[in-house]
């Protein structure tokens, strides 16, 4: 008899114990979680996102990337809604100290490819069918090859390629460079890897490539980048999601960082005047997993 007690009270146990497992299951926050990937190998577009081919005249290269910062994300449910009309999650701080508006560095989120850019609750998502991702591109950080004198050295290059960003002073590796104002898109420095020299540049306005396939039925404002891609199938957000959703926006990093060429030889030389003209990715495409 005891025995039959005990193994009852056993039952009792275990049946409360996954019952409240699953109720916990159930209750737990979902989240919508961003993420970047980068891809040498993917297409090459233009600012209408069409398939670009390198003039003759330039020179570029496929940089090795360390990390990436965005400070706007939508989503958008057809090639008909304009910039802002979707669902935006994502408005990273903004100040005035350098005078006009621009994107705080310093309150800038910087991750490596693979890390969660961001982790939104998808309670807060608006339930809808999203064909579309816009987001508005920042900072790079990435590795590129320099020529100097007939040698080859490597260098780590930050380029900010938002509208307008105020920065204070920003590192690469051991270099600091003091900045204290707004730097216009199209601002870069790079450092010698183990040699102790640092330099810094700006391109030409309106050279920054920022792809956008739906660019007749939806413009972005000229100097912004904000870079569109659409998912192969629609996200579709309805409120009953059992799990994270993730959603990888893999950017092409295709001969991104290109350069006038004064020597024809694929080489980038800023010591002979060589200057960097675009430093904008080059297509996004969206994937996402439920």
């Amino acid at each position: 008899m005891k025995k039959i007690v005990a193994l009852f009270i056993l039952a009792v146990a275990l049946f409360s114990f996954f019952s409240c497992e699953d109720v916990d299951d159930k209750s737990e926050e979902r989240y919508l979680i961003v993420k970047f990937k980068f891809d040498a190998d993917q297409v090459r577009l233009d600012n209408l996102g069409q398939p670009s081919i390198l003039p003759s005249e330039n020179g570029a290269q496929s940089p090795n990337f360390n990390a990436i910062s965005a400070h706007y994300f939508e989503l958008a449910p057809n090639a008909y809604t304009q910039l802002g009309d979707g669902t935006v999650l994502y408005h990273a701080p903004e100040t005035t100290e350098g005078g006009e508006v621009a994107i705080d560095f310093d309150q800038s989120i910087v991750v490596k490819e693979g890390e969660a850019f961001l982790k939104i609750p998808l309670r807060l998502v608006t339930q809808g069918s999203y064909e579309y991702v816009r987001v508005s591109l920042s900072y790079q950080d990435y590795n590129i090859s320099v020529r100097n004198n007939g040698a080859d050295y490597q260098a780590r290059l930050a380029s900010f390629v938002g509208y307008n960003t105020f920065i204070n002073t920003h590192f690469i590796e051991s270099n600091s460079f003091p900045i204290n104002g707004n730097s216009s898109q199209g601002y870069w420095a790079f450092a010698l890897n183990d040699f102790p020299f640092a330099t810094s540049g700006q391109a030409p306005t309106g050279l920054t490539t920022v792809p956008n396939p739906i660019a007749s039925t939806s413009p972005i404002p000229a100097g912004s980048c904000v870079v569109t891609g659409k998912f192969s199938k629609n996200l579709v957000i309805n409120g009953n999601e059992n799990k994270d959703v993730v959603v990888t926006l893999s950017l092409s990093i295709n001969k991104s960082f290109e350069w006038q060429e004064l020597t024809t030889d694929g080489k980038f030389e800023p010591a002979i005047g060589e200057n960097v003209l675009d430093m904008g990715l080059r297509g996004l495409i969206p994937t996402h997993s439920k």
